[in-house]
C-alpha cells in the first residue's frame, strides 16, 4: 500500500443547535456549522482544503457556492440523516466516479466542523494508515476524544461497513466503527460543538505577535481590500483619490492664440496695420494676408493666416501706420501653438493620486469634467467607556471626553472624513452592535478598550464576529496595542489607545496606511529628519514623540504624559523613533495638522 491511491468524502450537513446565540435569542436556533466562519475562512473551506491531495473529493450537504469544480458535491438522503447516512451517499458519488483503470485503496472522512485542520494532520492520518495492517485510523485530540470524523479508511472495510445497517437513515458513527482500527494522537483538531468552542477557534486564530513598526503598515496596505471604483463629477470629489489616471479630453491651447497683448503677423515686415482687433474669445476676425497685421489680445486665437505673433514692446510704428519690429528686440515668436502643453489623451494625472484643488483644476483645463476614484473614506469614531462623559458635571471616578471632537481633525489630515462620533460604555453587547451596524461609514475607529483587560471589550468582539485581525499589536510606545481588523463585511477598524495623546500618536502612524490601502492612494516616500537631543530621548523600544523644528533637525520632547494633548501645544509634528536611536539616525516625520 505504499502507494496508495486515496479519495476523500467531507461531510458539510451538520446543522448545530448548540451553535445558537445565546446574546440574540431571536436568531435561528440551528446554525449551518460548516458555513461558519474562522480566521475569516468557511470550516467547509478548511476541510476541503486539508484534503486537497486526494484524488477525488465528494462533499455531502447542501449544495455550496464557492466551491471547486473539482469537488464533486451531493447530498445524503433523508437530508439531515446524520454521518453515516452521508457517508452512504459520499461512496455512493465515487462508485459512480471509479476510475476504470483502478480503484482507490483508502478514503479520508472529515467532518467540517474542525477549524484548526490542515493537509498535514490528514497526511499523518494517511501515513499511518499505509503503515498499519488495519481496516481504520482515528484521530485522537489533546482531550483525549477519539474523532470518528477524523479519519482514514480501507475503502472496502467502509462499504463493508455501511452495507451490514439496516438502515444509514439516523445510525450513530459507532455502528460502523471496526474492530480492528487504530488511534493515533493529531494536535490541533478541536471540533466545534458549541457557541463557546466558536469564539475560541476564533480567538486562537487571531495574530498575536507584535510586529515592527514597517511590518505592520505594509501588511496593512497589503490586506486591506480596496474600496469599489465610482465615477463623480470633479465638484465632488472632494477627499477621494484617482482609480484612473485623468485624460486630457482637448488639446491645450486647443487652437494657435496669443501669448502676448501684440500684433498677429504675416509674412515679412513692415505690415500694414488693419483697424480690427482679436479679442480672446472671439472668432470671427478676418484673416491676414502677406504683410497685413492685426492688433491682438493675450489667449485670442490667431486669425487665419498669421505667421507669428509680435509683442508690443517689440513694435515700433511708422509715419504711414505700419508697424515693424524694432531692430535690437530677439526675433521671437508669441504664439501658443495647438498642443503645446498636451494634446487629446495625454495623461495629466496618474492614479493613486488625492484630488484635490489642483487636480480638480488641472481636469478641468482639460475638459475633463468627471472622473474615477476611490473614497472618500468615511469614519466613525468611537469613545468607549463606562467613565466618560462629555458633557455635564463629572461624577468621582469619571473622565471627559477631550477626543470626540478633536480627533476628526487628525484623522481628516490622515485621509478620513469623520461622518459621526458616539460613546459607548463597556459591554459586549454594546460592542457587537456598533461593528455590526457599518453601513454609512469604511472604518470604525474605536478609542479605549484595546488593551484585553477586563473592561476591554474590542478583541473579543472582534472575534467573535470572526473579523480578520490584520495587525493585532506593534512593537511601539504608545501605541502597541494599537488593532487593525477588517469585519466580515469589509469595513476596517482601527482600535486606539485610550490614553488622548497615544490615541492620537496612534491614529497619525496608522490611519494613513488604511487609506492608502482603501483608496489605492500612492505611498509617498517617508519624511525624515534628524533629532538634535537623540541621546536624550533613546529608548530601547520605538517611540512615537511630539518635536518641535529646532534648526535643520528636530527637537523631540523628553518627558512625554500621554493623558491629555499638552505636548502637541506648539509642536510641528510627531516622530517615530527607532529604538536605540542616534545623533545621525534619520527618524521619520508625521507633521501635524496646519503644519
Amino acid at each position: 500500500m505504499k502507494h496508495s491511491i486515496c479519495d476523500a468524502i467531507v461531510l458539510a450537513g451538520g446543522r448545530g443547535s448548540r451553535m445558537a446565540d445565546p446574546e440574540h435569542p431571536a436568531a435561528p436556533q440551528k446554525v449551518d456549522k460548516p458555513a461558519m466562519t474562522v480566521g475569516g475562512r468557511r470550516m467547509v473551506d478548511i476541510a476541503v482544503d486539508a484534503v486537497s491531495t486526494c484524488r477525488t473529493t465528494v462533499l455531502v450537504g447542501p449544495t455550496r457556492n464557492g466551491i471547486s469544480e473539482h469537488v464533486v458535491q451531493t447530498r445524503e438522503s433523508p437530508a439531515g440523516g446524520g454521518p453515516v447516512a452521508a457517508l452512504a451517499a459520499g461512496l455512493q458519488s465515487l462508485d459512480g466516479r471509479a476510475h476504470s483503470e483502478s480503484t482507490a485503496d483508502l478514503v479520508v472522512v472529515v467532518a467540517s466542523d474542525i477549524p484548526a485542520l490542515d493537509a498535514a494532520a490528514v497526511r499523518s492520518l494517511i501515513d499511518s494508515m499505509v503503515h498499519a495492517q488495519t481496516d481504520a485510523v482515528f484521530a485522537r485530540d489533546e482531550a483525549g476524544r477519539t474523532q470518528f470524523l477524523l479519519g482514514v479508511w480501507k475503502l472496502s472495510a467502509l462499504r463493508s461497513a455501511v452495507a451490514q445497517l439496516d438502515s444509514v437513515d439516523g445510525a450513530p458513527m459507532r455502528a460502523i466503527v471496526p474492530v480492528d482500527h487504530l488511534v493515533i494522537p493529531v494536535s490541533g483538531i478541536e471540533d466545534c460543538d458549541t457557541r463557546a468552542d466558536l469564539l475560541a477557534a476564533r480567538r486562537a486564530a487571531q495574530p498575536t505577535e507584535a510586529l515592527e513598526i514597517a511590518d505592520a503598515l505594509a501588511r496593512i496596505r497589503s490586506r486591506i481590500a480596496p474600496l469599489p471604483v465610482h465615477r463623480v463629477a470633479l465638484r465632488d470629489s472632494s477627499g477621494t483619490v484617482l482609480a484612473e489616471s485623468v485624460l486630457a479630453g482637448t488639446a491645450l491651447p486647443a487652437v494657435d492664440i496669443s501669448a502676448m497683448d501684440g500684433y498677429a503677423v504675416c509674412g515679412t515686415e513692415p505690415w500694414a496695420l488693419r483697424s480690427d482687433v482679436a479679442y480672446a474669445g472671439s472668432s470671427d476676425i478676418i484673416g491676414l494676408t502677406e504683410g497685413t497685421a492685426v492688433r491682438i489680445a493675450t489667449g485670442a486665437a490667431l486669425p487665419p493666416g498669421a505667421t507669428s505673433v509680435v509683442r508690443d514692446e517689440h513694435v515700433t510704428r511708422d509715419t504711414d501706420g505700419s508697424v515693424r519690429r524694432i531692430p535690437t528686440v530677439p526675433q521671437s515668436d508669441d504664439t501658443r501653438r495647438r498642443g503645446e502643453d498636451w494634446l487629446p489623451g495625454t495623461e495629466l494625472v496618474a492614479a493613486g493620486t488625492p484630488v484635490d484643488a489642483a487636480v480638480r483644476s488641472l481636469a478641468a483645463s482639460a475638459e475633463t469634467f468627471d472622473v474615477s476614484v476611490r473614497g472618500p473614506v468615511r469614519g466613525r469614531v468611537i469613545i468607549s467607556g463606562n467613565e466618560i462623559r462629555s458633557t455635564g458635571p463629572l461624577a468621582p471616578g469619571e473622565t471627559r471626553d477631550v477626543l470626540g471632537s478633536v480627533l476628526p481633525e487628525y484623522l481628516a489630515h490622515c485621509g478620513i472624513t469623520v461622518v459621526d462620533v458616539m460613546l459607548l460604555d463597556d459591554s459586549s453587547a454594546g460592542f457587537r452592535d456598533v461593528l455590526t451596524r457599518t453601513d454609512e461609514v469604511d472604518v470604525v475607529i474605536v478609542v479605549g478598550a484595546t488593551g484585553g483587560g477586563a473592561a476591554d471589550q474590542l478583541r473579543s468582539t472582534l472575534a467573535g464576529v470572526d473579523a480578520d485581525t490584520v495587525v493585532g499589536r506593534v512593537r511601539v510606545r504608545p501605541g502597541g496595542s494599537q488593532i487593525t481588523a477588517v469585519l466580515p463585511d469589509g469595513t476596517v477598524v482601527l482600535g486606539l489607545p485610550g490614553n488622548p495623546l497615544a490615541a492620537v500618536g496612534t491614529a497619525m502612524l496608522t490611519a494613513p496606511a488604511i487609506v492608502d490601502a482603501l483608496t489605492g492612494r500612492t505611498v509617498r516616500p517617508l519624511r525624515l529628519g534628524l533629532l538634535s537631543n537623540s541621546t536624550e530621548v533613546r529608548s530601547a523600544v520605538p517611540r512615537v514623540v511630539p518635536v518641535t523644528a529646532d534648526g535643520t533637525r528636530w527637537r523631540a520632547d523628553i518627558r512625554v504624559r500621554t493623558a491629555h494633548l499638552a505636548h502637541l501645544v506648539g509642536r510641528d509634528a510627531l516622530a517615530v523613533i527607532p529604538a536605540e536611536v542616534t545623533a545621525d539616525e534619520p527618524v521619520t516625520i508625521l507633521p501635524l495638522p496646519h503644519h
